[in-house]
């Protein structure tokens, strides 16, 4: 069982990106997470640092592995490009580094003015996106005119010794499906018992990670405030997520979500109880690795709270 740190490039600039990651090795965390945004989710939140460069940064500054929570290959950033950039971390990584690729939502997908796709045809575009990158990652000259993507006497160059694992975020039964045919793991942010045995099932039992946020703070109020200003917008019901096109459209929708709802489905202040009860929750639903990331400018304290006392528990 691996318990690592989930970096948010929607709330924190790289330098505390990087700053989270050399504190949370020193803590004992495991691996880590990062987040692919173009758009944070909310101009609360702030921030969008590029995630390719802060990967760099992290291989220099920590040995911790990393997998990208989630990467969309397939409207923003063209598969091809995806790919080497994936080989180029993994290599800057020494090989401690997981593609993690989902189908995207609006919010960073539409900027370039196309429209935006259907989920049946986001997952026929990410089935063919991650075929495409497996094939650049062999090292051939690549061409080809598929359905969806064209490349033409492609090759990359820089790879690592062996080419990194696509994990896959899904949900619902369509991108499940999807999940166990095509990807070497699954990424889910809820503790779903459900989809975990089914991921298992049609995949012959490869890995699951699953990621969650806190608040850490001086008392649960603190926390609840910080976790309600910066991240209201996970209250979002649906498929309005994956549909909404902008932090302005997210911020609207937000406005429905209460304080009070905010309080329930967030772990927020010092109570390292509670903190300890909500990951193995995770663990007890079956999967094999758990992410945590902080909500507030106490993320140094949480680091250090749960390096000393709840991955400890957990352990």
């Amino acid at each position: 069982m691996r318990f690592g740190y989930f970096l948010s490039c929607e709330e924190y600039s790289p330098e505390q990106l990087v700053e989270q990651a050399v504190a949370a090795e020193r803590a004992g965390f495991d691996a880590l997470w990062i987040s692919d945004h173009l758009h944070p989710w909310n101009d609360e939140q702030g921030q969008s640092p590029f995630v390719w460069s802060v990967i760099g940064a992290l291989s220099q500054a920590c040995s911790l592995p990393v997998t990208t929570a989630v990467t969309c290959p397939t409207v923003r950033i063209h598969p091809a490009i995806i790919a080497q950039a994936a080989a180029t971390s993994a290599r800057m990584l020494g090989g401690r580094f997981v593609l993690g690729v989902g189908t995207g939502e609006a919010l960073n997908e539409h900027v370039l003015g196309g429209p935006w796709p259907s989920l049946d045809v986001r997952l026929e575009m990410l089935e063919e996106a991650v075929a495409l990158i497996r094939r650049l990652w062999e090292g051939d000259v690549v061409t080809t005119d598929g359905k969806h993507y064209k490349v033409d006497t492609t090759r990359i160059y820089t790879l690592p010794d062996q080419p990194p694992s696509i994990y896959m975020s899904a949900f619902g039964p369509k991108a499940l499906e999807v999940a166990g045919r095509i990807a070497d793991g699954f990424i889910c942010t809820q503790d779903d018992a459900q989809m975990v045995k089914e991921f298992k099932r049609l995949s012959g039992d490869k890995p699951a990670q699953g990621g969650v946020k806190v608040a850490w703070a001086d008392t649960e109020d603190e926390g609840i405030d910080h976790a309600h200003r910066l991240w209201a917008n996970s209250g979002v019901p649906g498929e309005l997520s994956q549909v909404l096109p902008s932090p302005h459209h997210f911020e609207q929708a937000s406005q429905l979500v209460t304080r009070s709802s905010t309080a329930a489905s967030v772990v927020a202040g010092p109570d390292v109880d509670r903190h300890v009860e909500q990951l193995r929750s995770y663990v007890e639903a079956g999967f094999d690795e758990v992410y945590v990331a902080n909500m507030g400018p106490h993320y140094l304290d949480m680091i250090e709270e749960y390096g000393a006392r709840v991955l400890p528990a957990l352990r």
